[in-house]
């Protein structure tokens, strides 16, 4: 443990494995059995839970088993719960949420307010926004773009790779706002448009304009997301921004409020 800076407020339980160049900010948790790798940063406020391993090995470490320089960023007030694998060469923002057993692979990069859900995996070399939500179970592959406040719901897939096997891949891209619901796959390439809705199930083939719903195995239903109805009142639910505001930026103003108040509109 060389050239490590570790704040005196933390708190570092049994049987914890810090490498070199490691730097854990004030008021930082981490639990029993956690592997911190070189070059690791934790800003403050972390909870790091029980047997997680930060900034794993890429490829490059096995072929004469020393570890690179490959940092891993986790920024303030994370909560990473036990079990998580977090590769090197990953930046991920302030207030980020892990469940159990999440993997991340290198050339990640997270914004603020991101939640990932249990046995959830980032293939790596992925972008992902602002105030996306990843539920259990839910696969990204390599070179998926997914934009600020996604949600995409458990067992989805987001494929890449247009000829299996090969190595021309090509990432899906996700707007701003869209909703992937349920055990849906979304194809090598796909584009998602802004406020989209794609059903549950649904095995997507090809692009999804803005505001619209895509159904169907493969696609086959599209209509404009106006058309949803809260099923109790009959009124309309998308896009959701102007209905659901819990952990949202605009909780406390309503979305067209808050869009003024931060000179977006």
């Amino acid at each position: 443990m060389n050239n490590c800076v570790i704040s005196d407020n933390v708190t570092i339980k049994d049987n914890v494995i810090i490498g070199n160049n490691v730097i854990i900010e004030d008021d930082c948790f981490i639990d029993y059995g956690v592997i911190i790798r070189d070059n690791v940063h934790i800003k403050k406020g972390s909870f790091i839970g029980g047997r997680c391993i930060l900034g794993e090995y890429l490829m490059d470490f096995y072929s004469d088993r020393v570890n690179k320089v490959h940092p891993l960023i986790i920024g303030e007030n994370a909560l990473i719960r036990s079990e998580t694998i977090i590769y090197g060469d990953t930046t991920i923002g302030d207030n980020f949420q892990t469940g159990h057993r999440v993997t991340i692979r290198e050339g990640t990069t997270l914004g603020d307010n991101v939640r990932i859900g249990t046995l959830s995996d980032i293939q790596g070399k992925c972008n992902i926004g602002n105030y996306v939500n990843l539920h259990s179970n839910v696969h990204i592959g390599q070179k998926s773009v997914i934009k600020d406040y996604v949600w995409i719901f458990p067992y989805v897939i987001l494929t890449n790779d247009p000829t299996p096997p090969s190595q021309s891949l090509i990432g899906v891209t996700i707007e701003a706002y869209a909703v992937i619901a349920t055990g849906s796959i979304i194809l090598p390439g796909v584009h998602i448009g802004e406020d989209s809705f794609v059903g549950a199930g649904s095995v997507v083939n090809k692009d999804v304009a803005k505001e619209t719903v895509a159904l169907g195995n493969p696609l086959k239903k599209t209509f404009p997301i106006q058309d949803i109805k809260n099923k109790h009142t009959g009124e309309s639910v998308y896009p959701w921004k102007y209905t659901f505001s819990r952990g949202m930026p605009w909780e406390k103003l309503g979305y067209e409020q808050w869009l003024k108040s931060e000179n977006l509109k």
